[in-house]
């Protein structure tokens, strides 16, 4: 939950590669590990490596990747760009690496592989808002953090996982917001919140999104914890 990631410099006029997944597995200032086998992901490794060090990791859209993953199935618009922050070459050609996440941005053109390139890659623009000052947050961090801190949202392992390393480190709050959407959010396996929280570059309304999403989980956790009742017969409930 480091952040940083902001202090990376990114050239916006060179194509980046692009790195599809089924879901949403970076976000900025998060920290991603992969194992890259395949060999035009090796290729798109030992590439960057020799350049900037940045990946775009992108998300398919719809299911089509399912029956043509060796192609090029078409990809959502948004992406998070990563920076190599450690790699791992295996002896067989494999590489273990560790993706920085750097910011949001969208896919303005791409470019599929060609003779020499086995990946795709793209020219992006960003789409996170720079404009907004941490201390006009104060109230969108104040409405996340009493959520987080207050029953029963606290008593989740994630949850306090996240408050742990809140006490020992001060997060900008769009930081702060990715750590939550990634370390509690994600784990509903909601694919469309977490790319509806990737693509959306402000932070007041990301900030929106994520209160509204842990008011509606700490209501069900609440209500559950009503519902049990310790004493009653197995299997029995208040449903």
């Amino acid at each position: 939950m480091s952040d940083d990631a902001v202090q990376v410099s990114v050239n916006f006029g060179k194509a980046f590669p692009l790195f599809p997944l089924d879901g949403v597995s970076l976000m900025p200032h998060a920290l991603l590990r992969l194992y890259v086998f395949e060999p035009r992901y090796r290729q798109m490794v030992e590439d960057v490596l020799d350049a900037s060090g940045q990946i775009a990791m992108a998300v398919f859209k719809g299911e089509r990747w399912i029956e043509d993953y060796e192609g090029n199935p078409p990809v959502r618009p948004a992406v998070c760009v990563g920076q190599i922050a450690r790699h791992e070459r295996m002896p067989d050609g494999t590489y273990h690496i560790w993706l920085h996440g750097v910011c949001r941005a969208r896919i303005v053109s791409e470019q599929g592989p060609d003779d020499a390139r086995l990946y795709r890659q793209a020219l992006l623009t960003p789409i996170d808002r720079t404009d907004v000052e941490d201390a006009e947050m104060e109230a969108e961090r104040n409405s996340v953090m009493k959520l987080l801190g207050s029953r029963p949202l606290c008593e989740l392992p994630r949850v306090k996982h996240v408050l742990t390393e809140l006490d020992n480190q001060e997060l900008p709050t769009p930081a702060l917001l990715d750590a939550v959407s990634l370390a509690v959010l994600s784990t509903l396996g909601d694919k469309r919140l977490q790319y509806r929280l990737l693509e959306e570059g402000d932070p007041r309304k990301r900030a929106a999104i994520i209160a509204a999403e842990l008011g509606t989980l700490s209501a069900i956790l609440a209500r559950a914890e009503r519902q049990f009742d310790p004493e009653a017969p197995h299997g029995v409930s208040w449903n």
